[in-house]
C-alpha cells in the first residue's frame, strides 16, 4: 500500500476538513505508484483559488491556471524552503488554436473532468491518501510499461504539440514504450511541433538526452518523425557509413553518435547533447579514397559551425553554447604520448581547467560508442599528465610572485614595467628554465633588471 508523505496528506486534510474534495495527481502519484522519489507535489481540488489561498496562509496565486502555490518549509520556524507543491481548481478546457495554450479555461466541477484533460494515463492517476482513481487504467500502463494517451490521442496531441515530445520523454525516463496508436498518432502529428516554442522543445530536448534511457529515445524520435524538426543533422547522419579498411568505426555516424550519447558517463545534460552532435560534420566532409578508406578530414570545425547552429535553434544560453562549441571543437584531440607538457597546456587553454571532465566524457562515449574499449593506457597516461601539468602555471596571475615584488625590486611605479617584467619571468617558467618558487623567482627578478632597465 503507497503512504503520501506527511506534508503531502497535510495539504489533503486541511482541504478536506474545509469541506472541499483533494487529491494528489499526476506525476507526483505516478512517480509514488513505481517507487520513484518526487518533488514538487501537485493536487487537485473543487476549491477555488480564493478558498485556497485562505486555508494556507504562506502560499500564493499569480496565474490564470488556477493553481496556488503552497510554500512548504524544512521547518515551522525555518526560512528556507524545502519545496513549493501546487494545488490547481478543477477545470475544463476549450479550443487550442496554437496548439499549446487552451483558448478558454472554466471551472471544473468533477475530478473526473479534470483527470479527462491530462495527457497520459500514468498522468491521470489521482490518489487521498486512502483511495487510488484511475478512471483511464493508468495503473495497468505503468505494470506494461507504455505510455498511452488518455482518450483521443489525435485530440491529446492538437490540443498541446508539445505532448509530441513529453511521450518520447517519459519512455526515456522510465524505459517505457509508446503504445500503438499513441505512436501512430504521434507521427501524423508530428509537424505540429513547428507550432511550438524554440525554449519548449529545447526544455524538453534536454531532458531526453539527460534520460537513462536517452540513446533508444533518439532512435524513437526518429523512426516517430520528430527528429527531422529537432535535429535534422542527425537525422540525415545515418546515411554516412564510416567502415572501411584501417579505420576502428563499425557504425554509420548516426548510430555511433546514439550510442556514443549512450555510453557518455556524464550527467550534464549540455555535455550530453554535445557527445550526441559531436560529430555532425561528417557527412558534409565524407569522402572516400581510391583504396577504400573513408576520411572526414576537418570535420571537427564543420561540427563545431552546426553545433552552434543547434545552440541558435535551441535558444541555449551563451555560457550553454560555448560549452557546447568548445567540447565539439575540440573532441578530436590526440592523446599521443610523445607530447610535450606546452602542447597540453594549449590543449588545456583551448578547452578550459573546467571542461576537462567534460570532454573526457565525452571521449570515452566517443570510444565505446565506435566499438573501442572504454580506456587505453595512452588515455589513463594523458589524464595523469593533464593533472600535473595543471601543478605549473599557466598565466602571469599564477605566478608566486606580482608586480609589487616588482616594484620593490625595481623601485618603480606601476607602469608597463611591470606587464614586460612578469611576461618574461613566466616565459621562463612555462619553458622549465626556472621553477614557480619565491626564492627562485625574485633572485630571478633581481638577474633580469639589468637586461630590462
Amino acid at each position: 500500500m503507497i503512504t503520501l508523505p506527511k506534508n503531502a496528506q497535510r495539504i489533503i486534510d486541511t482541504l478536506k476538513k474545509a469541506g472541499f474534495e483533494a487529491y494528489a495527481v499526476g506525476g507526483s502519484v505516478r512517480d509514488l505508484l513505481v517507487g520513484k522519489e518526487t518533488k514538487g507535489w501537485d493536487f487537485t481540488t473543487n476549491a477555488t483559488p480564493e478558498e485556497i489561498l485562505k486555508l494556507f496562509p504562506d502560499s500564493f496565486y499569480d496565474n490564470q491556471f488556477g493553481t496556488v502555490g503552497v510554500k512548504i518549509r524544512k521547518s515551522k520556524t525555518a526560512e528556507e524552503l524545502e519545496d513549493i507543491y501546487e494545488i490547481t481548481t478543477y477545470r475544463s478546457e476549450e479550443g487550442y488554436k496554437d496548439h499549446r495554450h487552451p483558448d478558454t479555461i472554466a471551472w471544473g466541477k468533477s475530478l473526473a473532468e479534470d483527470l479527462s484533460r491530462r495527457d497520459f494515463t500514468i498522468n491521470a492517476i489521482a490518489f487521498d491518501g486512502k483511495t487510488l482513481t484511475d478512471p483511464y487504467h493508468g495503473q495497468d500502463d505503468l505494470k506494461a510499461k507504455l505510455i498511452r494517451t488518455v482518450g483521443d490521442s489525435s485530440l491529446r496531441f492538437e490540443e498541446d504539440a508539445l505532448r509530441l515530445l513529453r511521450a518520447v520523454r517519459f519512455a526515456a525516463t522510465f524505459g517505457f514504450a509508446i503504445e500503438e496508436k499513441t505512436a501512430l498518432a504521434i507521427t501524423a502529428h508530428a509537424k505540429l511541433l513547428t507550432e511550438i516554442s524554440a525554449e519548449r522543445i529545447r526544455d524538453e530536448f534536454l531532458k531526453i538526452v539527460s534520460a537513462e534511457h536517452a540513446a533508444d529515445a533518439i532512435l524513437v524520435l526518429k523512426n516517430l518523425g520528430l527528429l527531422h524538426f529537432i535535429l535534422p543533422e542527425l537525422e540525415v547522419s545515418f546515411a554516412t557509413p564510416q567502415k572501411s579498411p584501417k579505420r576502428h568505426h563499425v557504425y554509420d555516424v548516426g548510430t555511433h553518435s546514439v550510442l556514443a550519447l549512450k555510453n557518455c558517463p556524464s550527467n550534464d545534460p549540455i555535455v550530453r547533447l554535445a557527445t550526441l552532435v559531436h560529430d555532425l560534420g561528417k557527412p558534409k566532409t565524407y569522402r572516400e579514397l581510391p583504396d577504400g578508406v573513408i576520411t572526414f578530414y576537418n570535420h571537427e570545425v564543420v561540427s563545431t559551425k552546426i553545433a552552434r547552429d543547434v545552440a541558435k535553434r535551441l535558444r541555449l544560453s551563451n555560457k550553454q553554447t560555448e560549452l557546447l562549441t568548445t567540447l565539439v571543437r575540440w573532441h578530436q584531440f590526440s592523446v599521443d604520448e610523445r607530447q610535450t607538457d606546452a602542447a597540453l597546456r594549449r590543449f588545456i587553454r583551448r578547452v578550459g581547467k573546467e571542461n576537462l571532465e567534460h570532454i573526457l566524457a565525452l571521449r570515452i562515449g566517443d570510444r565505446l560508442g565506435g566499438g573501442a574499449s572504454e580506456t587505453s593506457w595512452r588515455l589513463e597516461l594523458y589524464k595523469k599528465r593533464l593533472l600535473e601539468v595543471q601543478q605549473q602555471p599557466f598565466t602571469v596571475s599564477d605566478l608566486v610572485v606580482n608586480g609589487y615584488d616588482v616594484m620593490k625590486i625595481y623601485d618603480v611605479a606601476p607602469g608597463p614595467i611591470i606587464g614586460t617584467v612578469l611576461d618574461a619571468l613566466f616565459a621562463q617558467v612555462e619553458a622549465g628554465a626556472i621553477p614557480n618558487e619565491r626564492e627562485a623567482l625574485l633572485k630571478r627578478l633581481q638577474e633580469l633588471r639589468p637586461t630590462l632597465n
